[in-house]
């Protein structure tokens, strides 16, 4: 668990500079006279650099809101912020959601992956078409509008909707105090909301997080818009974010669902079974593995998660001999684990569809 503030500047620093200066090849292809299909070309080469930056990126803030990253907190908060930022998504509020899933990691009584899953029992009680629903909603090509949602909309959406929330609960209380205490009603209107108990943030902490974000974002929209070109920059910023959404929850996806993943209710959960049998390591090029920031040795990184991500390989290999009971996925086995969409409560076990719907012929 020893961190490296060295180490950690040096990751962010050759993660940053090349984002920087992609976004100026954007700037520069984008406004060149070169032939159309010249510019496409090379933006292309120039938007899967962005796409598997942007995946590191993410992959460094997932180690800040672990607290792994750096030595200090406010290190790790400023940090896990900026990369927030870049990644358009509040980093406190993602980070506290994250740490509820280490928590319950294979306990699908309590947590159901990103996606909530349904019990057998629930998806074979449903109507046939809520079924052929249910079956689309989780294929891996809703990945791509699925993580353009989550990056982009989500965190506006959230802010938007739990600041109405909160406001049409208030409003007549505003009004009335409005009329008897004057401007002094509105300190007690900010106090009170920072006290809120919303459905989309839990603490005035990520409601902090979540406001600030969502300045910084839209002023960098704002920016980027004005310094590309509205066109330019939205259409390039689209496919890098629904790209690297779509990449990283895949990752994660597949990293507790597959054949055999350690799936259990309250009773007799185990947490460290579930971070051995119940997260797959992956078995990818070592290239690769820089763009994840080595969070493909999952099982150790649930073991304890305030490893660093510079620390996970030497760790995993260092304990090598004590990991036989855990998945390694290969990437062509990695289409197969989305078939794995149903958590059967009576045999502690994840299912597909095939196998639900042959249960009930």
């Amino acid at each position: 668990m020893q961190r490296s503030d060295p180490w950690a500047c040096w990751q962010l620093f050759s993660t940053l500079v090349p984002i920087a200066g992609l976004w100026l090849m954007v700037s520069l292809i984008g406004h060149a006279s070169s032939p159309v299909g010249l510019k496409a070309v090379q933006l292309f080469i120039v938007l899967v650099l962005l796409v598997l930056l942007s995946s590191r990126c993410f992959a460094l803030m997932h180690d800040c809101g672990h607290g792994s990253l750096f030595n200090s907190r406010w290190l790790n908060r400023s940090a896990g912020f900026f990369l927030g930022v870049l990644n358009a998504i509040p980093q406190h509020p993602w980070s506290r959601g994250h740490a509820y899933h280490h928590k319950h990691n294979g306990n699908w009584q309590l947590y159901r992956g990103p996606s909530a899953l349904l019990t057998l029992a629930q998806y074979q009680s449903l109507s046939k078409i809520n079924k052929i629903i249910y079956f689309i909603s989780r294929h891996p090509l809703m990945l791509f509008p699925g993580g353009f949602f989550y990056l982009i909309i989500k965190p506006r959406l959230a802010l938007i909707l739990g600041l109405t929330e909160y406001c049409w609960s208030k409003c007549h209380q505003f009004a009335v105090g409005l009329r008897d205490e004057g401007w002094n009603s509105i300190n007690s209107f900010r106090s009170q909301l920072l006290k809120h108990q919303s459905s989309y943030w839990y603490t005035s902490g990520e409601l902090a997080d979540l406001l600030a974000n969502n300045l910084c974002v839209l002023a960098s929209w704002l920016l980027m818009s004005r310094w590309l070109g509205v066109g330019l920059f939205w259409t390039c910023y689209s496919l890098v974010m629904t790209a690297s959404a779509a990449i990283f929850i895949c990752i994660f996806f597949v990293q507790h669902n597959f054949e055999g993943s350690y799936a259990h209710g309250n009773d007799d959960w185990s947490y460290f079974t579930a971070a051995i049998e119940g997260s797959s390591n992956l078995d990818i090029p070592l290239w690769l593995n820089w763009f994840f920031a080595d969070i493909s040795f999952h099982s150790i990184h649930h073991l304890c998660e305030r490893i660093p991500n510079y620390r996970l390989k030497a760790c995993h290999t260092h304990n090598k001999a004590l990991l036989h009971g855990a998945k390694k996925l290969r990437i062509t086995e990695i289409p197969d684990c989305f078939a794995y969409i149903l958590w059967d409560s009576d045999s502690n076990k994840l299912v597909t569809l095939a196998e639900a719907n042959l249960q009930s012929v």
